[in-house]
């Protein structure tokens, strides 16, 4: 053993070691947010996978699809012959939200107990794994082992990867604990914004008389996030036992704060209904929402038709070809808008609920995206295109911001001992609402087509289900309330699990730990996220521009 191998606390071991990333005094608490960013930017291109789709179709014919007639989805799963459809590969997008909220839930106490760098690693192997696999899958034209790499290993990364920061980051900002998970969790609403275009760039790079390009692309992104995903875990620290910012001191638990000072164990939080209600305020949150984004291309399309181009007296039905053509381009500028809504919702709500509090933010997402949700069928009936798009916007930011704001919600609610562990499990939630929301919007636009409603009409009713739902979610975040004593830990045995981490930093308070700002290190590390940001909302502005 070397003398590198020894920390200054006196702890002895691997490079991965939870003890081995205590932060020692001199560290800058503001290089952890980008860490989290440089992890939750590669994971959120699961939101931009839809781009392959299409080009996937054509995996056989290049040019032209393959189709054949008596394919089912198992033989699908296995043909060779065959091009894929559209349908069967989509079934990749629900493992992905399937598999982030399960492996969450079951690996979230592993990440408790081994800290966030082994998680992010894992992530990391999981989620670049997963595409690479998928790429072997592309070039072999077996949709089964596409499904296996991206869907099941890369959803495994997903989940791991997405929480892995939310409890050292909360423990970190205990003054600005929804500022802090804001800024994290806002890079997997983006992560798509940049993989997307990206991803469309080195396509057509890859494209072939013999190859739609794909799967190169898949094996230069993972190469490109698992570069990223290194620097991000290898990025993580965790805050000493006791630690606290300078001058910073915890307020005075007050009941009507929400705010807790002790810790609920993560074997008694989903004993509580109190996590119970807030799941269902996340999934009612959350279903709404994905509803909307699921449809929002064909809904702008299909309620406005000939507006978009100018013909007024047309409606989607009435165009021809080449007008389709036109208004989906304007379409997808509409989908990359609501995209930097959703992004800029996370940071800002999250933000704001520092101020105002987690349950009141959420009064703010369920009355306001009530009202919203309501008038969005005036608006599309009055013809304004800008006052719709205006309304969903609103309503994309509360989508993205409940995301944000539900693990300072839980913070506050059981405290920061199990904060991450307890996150993983509500995460159910959301694979929950990754089925209820886009199978509501789908079916009842099946049956509102089938009855002979117009389609500028088809989505009026469903406006009104998903505000029913928000309906539902607001009577769930009433009924939340502080814990009662009975659920808190004992001070001796939240003091026994943090002894670990005491005895190893060898530190106690502030201990010039978390100081510095913005210096030279933390911009340095801030840039690598945030010009690849700027590059993203760039491309996306240039093709909103066509829908003004």
């Amino acid at each position: 053993m070397t003398s590198t191998d020894i920390m200054p606390g006196g702890y002895a071991g691997g490079i991965f070691d939870r003890e081995r990333i205590i932060a020692q005094p001199g560290f800058n608490r503001w290089l952890v947010p980008p860490a989290a960013l440089a992890i939750h930017l590669c994971i959120g291109m699961a939101y931009g996978f839809s781009v392959f789709w299409l080009p996937l179709s054509k995996a056989i014919g290049i040019n032209q699809s393959v189709a054949c007639a008596d394919l089912n989805l198992i033989a699908a799963l296995f043909t060779t012959t065959c091009d894929w459809r559209v349908a069967d590969l989509g079934w990749i997008y629900t493992l992905f939200f399937v598999l982030l909220g399960s492996s969450a839930a079951l690996w979230g106490g592993w990440l408790e107990r081994v800290g966030p760098r082994k998680a992010g690693f894992v992530s990391a192997l999981c989620w670049c794994g997963g595409i690479t696999l998928a790429a072997i899958g592309v070039k072999t034209h077996q949709l089964w082992l596409m499904w296996l790499g991206a869907g099941v290993v890369g959803g495994v990364g997903l989940g791991l990867g997405y929480i892995s920061p939310v409890s050292t980051l909360i423990k970190w900002f205990p003054d600005r604990r929804g500022m802090a998970t804001g800024m994290a969790i806002m890079g997997f609403g983006g992560g798509a914004m940049i993989g997307a275009p990206l991803a469309d760039m080195l396509m057509t790079y890859f494209k072939s008389p013999d190859s739609v390009g794909v799967w190169q692309t898949f094996l230069v992104m993972a190469v490109i996030y698992f570069v990223f995903m290194m620097g991000g875990a290898f990025g993580y620290r965790i805050p000493p036992a006791g630690w606290r910012p300078d001058g910073w001191t915890m307020p005075t638990a007050a009941k009507t704060t929400m705010i807790t000072t002790r810790h609920v164990h993560l074997r008694d939080a989903h004993k509580t209904k109190q996590f119970w209600l807030i799941w269902a305020v996340l999934c009612l949150n959350v279903s709404a929402g994905i509803g909307v984004i699921g449809m929002a291309s064909p809904m702008l399309q299909e309620i406005f038709g000939g507006r978009l181009i100018g013909q007024r007296e047309l409606t989607f039905t009435q165009l021809d070809d080449a007008q389709k053509t036109a208004i989906a381009a304007i379409a997808a500028g509409f989908a990359g808008l609501l995209s930097l809504f959703n992004i800029g919702g996370r940071f800002f709500w999250a933000s704001f609920s520092d101020k105002i509090g987690r349950k009141n933010t959420y009064y703010t997402f369920f009355i306001l995206g009530i009202i919203l949700y309501s008038l969005a069928p005036t608006a599309a009936h009055m013809g304004s295109q800008v006052l719709f798009v205006a309304i969903l916007c609103v309503i994309l930011s509360m989508y993205g911001g409940g995301f944000a704001t539900v693990p300072a919600y839980l913070a506050d609610i059981f405290g920061t001992q199990f904060v991450g562990a307890i996150h993983g499990r509500l995460l159910t939630a959301w694979a929950t609402a990754g089925i209820i929301g886009p199978v509501v919007v789908n079916y009842i636009r099946e049956f509102q087509i089938a009855a002979g409603i117009p389609r500028d009409q088809v989505y009026d009713f469903t406006m009104y289900i998903l505000a029913g739902m928000l309906a539902l979610g607001l009577i769930a975040n009433a009924l939340v309330r502080p814990l009662p004593e009975k659920w808190f830990m004992k001070s001796e045995e939240v003091s026994a699990l943090q002894a670990k981490s005491a005895t190893q930093s060898g530190l106690t308070g502030s201990f010039g730990i978390g100081r510095g700002g913005l210096d030279g290190l933390a911009l340095l590390a801030w840039a690598v996220v945030v010009i690849p940001i700027v590059w993203g909302v760039w491309v996306t502005l240039q093709k909103t521009a066509a829908l003004f």
